[in-house]
């Protein structure tokens, strides 16, 4: 079922003094006489007094319940918790893994087998406690253990990873790039460990009652952890797969084949909610995508649909494999990829050392993967023209033939019940209400009324259209009819009021440069545009040869939009048929500046709040890069124009440190500018406004999780303001905050039927958070997107822009700093290429 998608939380703020900032402040508490005062160090670039005088920003309190629309009955995945004692105290312990040799335990999985062969075998000495642990570092008792010290050894069998073997070489002596290292014999049956089991804290479950009345602290954030770590340790007692608050049952039944040596995996999340109602345990289900168990080689091949071993592509097949674990043969060791070698496996070489025979000293020779395995009495059939695997580092790699890899194969708790814990195995029952649609306007006047949550566009034109002229054509070796293709197009844009000419040209792409680096393919491709046309084209279609993953998408994007301010929209024509062209046509009109449609409380001015007083809308959102990859992080900031309109937008994008989530670039002076993203948008709202500033600015921002929103509304408000006050200092609008988050774990149900909850259905009551302005909200759209525009068009800009960056670069500069995320200050973050003027205020991202 389709299911409820859209949380919003708002914070109203507006500028100006605020309460008691000018009062004089308290004398500070004495010092106690164990403490020793330090000197606090002050924050970069503001006085002390400025930062004792800010005051912090706190999340809105709900003001109460809507009323508005009409009302609907709907269940809920969340279960009433019901907690028959609050006195019981959680007590958390500290646990270090070693081996007998005092090397630390790092293999992930190792440490849940370790803690259970030691509650098995000690439990006496443990007082037949019950643990929660959670694989790491933190363990959990219901009540504490005899003593705050312990240590243990446990003997565990079959530790077959390949980070168990003596001295921590990954392949010991069947590993080529080993070879320096002290030579061991094979894994031993057996493995030693030693564990220390020590005090950290108490945990009190009176905590939980701060949980439902909304007051958050560390106890209470703690408490709900401890819930969920047992949740996840009866899970893992199953055999289960964890991946994060996500489990994964082992069945055939689970798994769904998805082509791409891919294949699905059905599960469940699960975590502990305060709520309106109470304590509540919220379940939905889960799906994670894990690699075929098999040969590399073979998952190579479906990965790239090719059947030939020599058609693999090499610089995407070290994409696909970066980060996957193997396990070679027949060592039955297992390793995490790096990447692959620079040479095939009969060029490769490294260096290894030898016992002379003469006097027992050691030589070192350089000898290849290949020659290697051909000692070791190994017939490599297929890899010696192939590149080799690298499983160690890039200045000590560590190299295997790929035919001598697999992919890996994975194969009510006493705990809640000793607290007092019980889950009721209903769905909770809330009422929601059901909004009223609102209606469009489109071409000739024409009123669109909403049907199950979508506009129809069928025999209607567009609201304000765009003239398609100087364009072309060019086509990166898709297989289709281009012709056709142009006229089905012309036809189309013609029924929806587009004036669209005769392309001036069709380019092809020469037959000799497929093979070529996707740099070269583009520089060509331009070079025939350059060489035909008599100018630069204003609109530029671009066919490519595969819909996903297409490497010309982004250095294409980059050129056109960067260098020289060229509209461009690119497709995949694979199935092309009128509805695929109307919604390429309504991408083409947007990007060239037309409006598809307008509310109809838009055209008329007549929207609430927003059309009495100059009003900009902000969506933020910021993009990363895939898990593993070290690039930098793309900030985006899109915002309204042409104020009393709102379906007016335009963008600007910035880098910053990878994986960081708060941008940091929204207010960046220097000198006597501005170079932040909010003073752009500003000033176009301005220009574009008949010279009136906002006096109004409402923020949906996107991408942030719960503990992250003080965050919003004190370091990135802190920005917004900051860059207002810059343009003029006496300005002083009001700011709503509105943080949409779609990838909740939230869902709805009707109760009287299987039909998907209805589109405007709102819920603020019972499962929504026991103090703070938040509700639940299911999407209105032409097609499924699941967050208001400006959110989704901050997503587009920042997912779009960060293809601008070269990816073999950005991967090698991880490579070479070892896959650390770069921090801010520590290493300098790429810059983008700055939008070309043409193209900077249109709606490029669509």
């Amino acid at each position: 079922m389709l299911l409820l998608h859209g949380r919003c939380c708002l914070f109203y703020l507006e500028m100006g003094s605020h309460d008691g900032e000018d009062e004089e402040l308290p004398p500070p508490p004495p010092v106690p006489p164990d403490v020793i005062p330090i000197k606090a160090e002050d924050a970069v670039g503001e006085s002390p007094a400025k930062q004792i005088l800010k005051p912090k920003r706190l999340l809105m309190d709900r003001p109460g319940i809507g009323r508005k629309g009409q009302p609907t009955q709907l269940y809920s995945n969340h279960f009433k918790v019901a907690v028959k004692s609050t006195e019981d105290v959680f007590f958390h312990y500290y646990v270090n893994l070693k081996y007998e040799d005092d090397r630390p335990v790092d293999g992930k999985g190792i440490g849940r087998k370790v803690i259970d062969k030691l509650q098995q075998t000690y439990r006496a000495e443990l007082s037949n406690k019950d643990f929660a642990y959670d694989g790491e570092k933190s363990l959990f008792t219901v009540g504490g253990l005899p003593q705050k010290k312990n240590e243990f050894t446990v003997v565990l069998e079959d530790v077959s990873t390949g980070k168990t073997a003596a001295n921590g070489s990954p392949g010991g002596n069947d590993s080529p790039g080993g070879g320096d290292r002290k030579r061991v014999r094979r894994p031993y049956q057996t493995k030693t460990f030693k564990v220390e089991i020590n005090f950290a804290a108490e945990v009190p479950m009176s905590a939980i009652g701060q949980v439902i009345r909304g007051e958050e602290s560390e106890n209470s954030l703690e408490a709900l952890r401890v819930l969920d770590i047992i949740l996840r340790q009866h899970s893992a007692e199953q055999g289960c797969l964890l991946v994060k608050q996500s489990f994964f049952y082992n069945n055939p039944s689970c798994f769904v084949d998805l082509g791409g040596g891919v294949m699905g995996c059905r599960g469940f999340h699960s975590s502990f909610r305060g709520t309106q109602s109470g304590l509540s345990l919220n379940v939905d289900v889960s799906t994670t995508m894990i690699v075929k168990p098999g040969p590399v080689i073979d998952f190579l091949l479906s990965n790239q649909n090719v059947n030939d071993p020599s058609r693999i592509d090499w610089q995407k097949a070290k994409r696909a494999l970066k980060g996957l674990r193997i396990r070679t043969t027949p060592a039955n060791s297992e390793f995490k990829i790096f990447g692959l070698s620079e040479r095939i496996c009969k060029e490769q070489t490294f260096p290894l050392r030898q016992r002379n025979g003469s006097n027992g000293d050691c030589d070192t020779i350089e000898i290849t993967v290949y020659d290697y395995y051909a000692k070791k009495g190994i017939d490599l059939k297929y890899s010696g023209d192939f590149p080799c695997i690298n499983t160690g580092k890039a200045k000590r790699p560590t190299y295997f033939p790929i035919e001598a890899l697999q992919r890996s194969n994975y194969d009510s708790d006493p705990m809640l019940r000793a607290c007092g814990v019980s889950v009721a195995p209903k769905f909770t029952q809330v009422e929601g209400r059901i909004l009223q649609a609102p209606k469009l306007k489109a071409g000739n006047g024409d009123d669109i009324f909403s049907r199950n949550g979508r506009w129809n566009f069928t025999n209607r034109k567009f609201y304000e259209t765009c003239s398609v002229n100087k364009w072309a054509v060019v086509n990166f070796s898709a297989r289709c009819d281009v012709r056709n293709l142009i006229r089905d197009l012309m036809r189309n844009a013609s029924a929806k009021g587009i004036q669209m000419e005769e392309p001036f040209d069709v380019f092809e792409e020469s037959p000799s440069m497929r093979r070529a680096p996707v740099s070269r393919r583009v520089d060509d491709m331009f070079g025939q545009i350059k060489s035909k046309l008599p100018g630069a084209p204003r609109f530029l279609l671009c066919l490519l040869p595969e819909r996903k993953n297409c490497e010309i998408y982004g250095p294409w994007k980059r050129k056109c939009l960067a260098e020289f301010g060229i509209v461009t929209q690119c497709l995949a024509p694979l199935r092309v048929n009128d509805p695929y062209l109307l919604n390429l046509l309504m991408k083409i009109n947007a990007k060239l500046g037309g409006l598809n449609s307008l509310l109809q409380v838009e055209a008329s001015s007549s929207i609430p709040h927003v059309s009495q007083v100059p009003t900009i809308i902000l969506g933020m959102d910021v993009s990363h890069g895939h898990p593993g990859q070290d690039r930098p992080s793309v900030a985006a900031v899109v915002s309204s124009r042409q104020w009393p309109l709102i379906s007016r937008y335009r963008a600007s994008v910035h880098t910053q440190s990878a994986r960081l989530e708060m941008m940091s670039s929204l207010f960046k002076p220097r000198g006597t500018d501005d170079d932040g993203l909010i003073r752009e948008s500003l000033i176009d709202f301005y220009t574009s406004s008949g010279k009136r500033k906002p006096e109004h600015i409402i923020i949906f921002r996107d991408g942030v999780s719960e503990s992250q929103f003080t965050q919003v509304i004190n370091i990135e408000l802190d920005q917004i303001i900051e860059a207002c006050k810059f343009l003029d200092e006496k300005w002083s609008p009001k700011f709503t905050v509105i943080v949409a988050q779609k990838n909740h774990h939230t869902k709805f149900f009707q109760t009287a039927s299987p039909d998907n909850v209805l589109p405007g259905t709102v819920v603020d009551s019972k499962v929504c958070h026991p103090k703070n302005f938040d509700f639940y909200m299911y999407q209105r759209s032409t097609t499924a997107i699941s967050v208001v525009a400006p959110v989704c068009y901050a997503h587009l800009a920042a997912a779009q822009v960060s293809t601008f960056l070269r990816l073999e670069e950005m991967s090698d500069a991880s490579s070479s700093q070892g896959g650390g995320h770069t921090s801010a200050g520590s290493a300098p973050v790429p810059e983008l290429p700055r939008l070309h003027d043409k193209v900077r205020s249109s709606m490029f991202f669509c």
